[in-house]
């Protein structure tokens, strides 16, 4: 796109946050602010979309560099983000005008949106929504997502390091309850993410590489209590029984209009004790899954920063409607690279565990699946400690004045 001075970049964070998400941001600004001559201000929407549509923006260019640093070691989502689905363009227009508008307003050309499947689409439908307004707009999504389920990439940055939780959490949890099988506790379920892909289940399949090793699996409860002498199972909560329903759907919507789930833990876990009669404690991973960056796995941190990084770049080079992919060049040494895909192509798609990926009785991972998983919770990166605890960054979060006269109320 050719331009006589330099455009502003929106970034803007969605759904869920991660772990490393953050170091998506770093990329991102980091590499904008090496190109001062084509890019001129960075700005964040405040609470993601939410803050683009009101026009509530922060300036990314009043942090130092040492806090834009320290975002690739903090978990969460620094500038905010939220669940918030914009309708289709016949449905809702208004919406996209209105981003055009303020994009507009803020002298804004370039739009690079960090989250999934959704947030895919959306961007999409930014990048049309421009063109038929003769609005000059380069549009990049930036893959985000704990569930792995984005299509075309070989993995998704926040993923590896939820896997790497889980897969910790599983095998230390299982030596806990080994040790008190006889007389305590003999079943052990831990529900994790993972609304229909299941990756981040067959991740705690990880934890264990013998069969009297945690996690073990719902049907073989009673086995494996009889034969090791207690049982943990690692369930998504996103489980569904022979009729395809939600084992624990709660019968409500969140925002994506996804059902929102109630519980599956403790739902299998009363399952098994009124099965077997077996004590049984349960824990729901949720929250401390994804932002667990004080055991993060390395590879995710650096994918995480690449394709934040990535996305500048193909916005230099012209490209639009595209979102940077990793691509797996090899497993064992593990090698990968960033390609790029379509928006088109990853939109409202979603990439399930691979049939292959799981054993013939449906309760373990096989050995392609653990050769795909393992380079992904590959390797340590520590964020830095003060007291005994992770050091964190907060940012500014300084506001950029609005232009705008109209209010958007979302």
């Amino acid at each position: 796109m050719k331009r006589d001075t330099p455009k502003n970049v929106l970034y803007a964070q969605s759904g869920g946050v991660s772990a490393v998400i953050n170091a998506s941001a770093c990329g991102v600004i980091e590499t904008a602010r090496k190109h001062r001559g084509k890019i001129g201000k960075v700005y964040a929407g405040r609470h993601g979309i939410v803050g683009a549509l009101t026009e509530d923006l922060i300036d990314t260019g009043k942090e130092s560099p040492a806090t834009i640093r320290g975002l690739r070691h903090t978990p969460g989502g620094a500038f905010g983000s939220a669940r918030y689905k914009l309708a289709g363009l016949d449905k809702n227009r208004a919406q996209y005008e209105r981003l055009i508008e303020v994009f507009r307003a803020h002298d804004i050309g370039y739009f690079f949106y960090n989250g999934g499947n959704d947030s895919m689409d959306t961007a999409h439908k930014v990048s049309q929504i421009g063109a038929q307004m003769g609005y000059p707009i380069v549009c990049i999504g930036v893959p985000k997502t704990v569930d792995n389920d984005l299509a075309v990439t070989d993995c998704c940055p926040g993923f590896g390091s939820a896997a790497k939780y889980i897969a910790v959490a599983t095998r230390e949890a299982g030596l806990d309850v080994l040790s008190m099988a006889r007389t305590s506790t003999k079943v052990f379920v831990l529900e994790v993410m993972g609304r229909h892909a299941g990756w981040l289940a067959a991740a705690g399949g990880l934890a264990g590489s013998r069969a009297s090793e945690a996690p073990h699996f719902l049907q073989k409860v009673k086995f494996c209590v009889e034969s090791y002498g207690y049982c943990v199972v690692v369930v998504s909560e996103g489980v569904r029984d022979a009729d395809g329903k939600f084992l624990a759907e709660a019968g409500t919507k969140d925002a994506f209009g996804h059902a929102q789930l109630g519980g599956v833990g403790p739902v299998v876990a009363q399952m098994t004790q009124e099965a077997f009669g077996y004590k049984f404690h349960w824990a729901v991973a949720d929250y401390l899954q994804r932002s667990a960056r004080h055991i993060a796995s390395k590879v995710d941190v650096e994918q995480a920063y690449a394709v934040g990084k990535a996305a500048v770049e193909f916005a230099l080079k012209g490209k639009n409607a595209v979102m940077p992919v990793i691509v797996r060049k090899s497993s064992s040494p593990y090698r990968w690279t960033i390609g790029e895909a379509p928006l088109s192509a990853i939109a409202n798609e979603e990439k399930k565990v691979p049939r292959n990926f799981i054993t013939p009785d449906g309760f373990g991972i096989t050995p392609a699946c653990r050769r795909y998983l393992l380079p992904l919770i590959g390797g340590q990166d520590y964020p830095p400690y003060a007291k005994g605890l992770p050091r964190y960054v907060t940012i500014k979060g300084a506001s950029v004045p609005k232009r705008l006269r109209s209010p958007f109320v979302v």
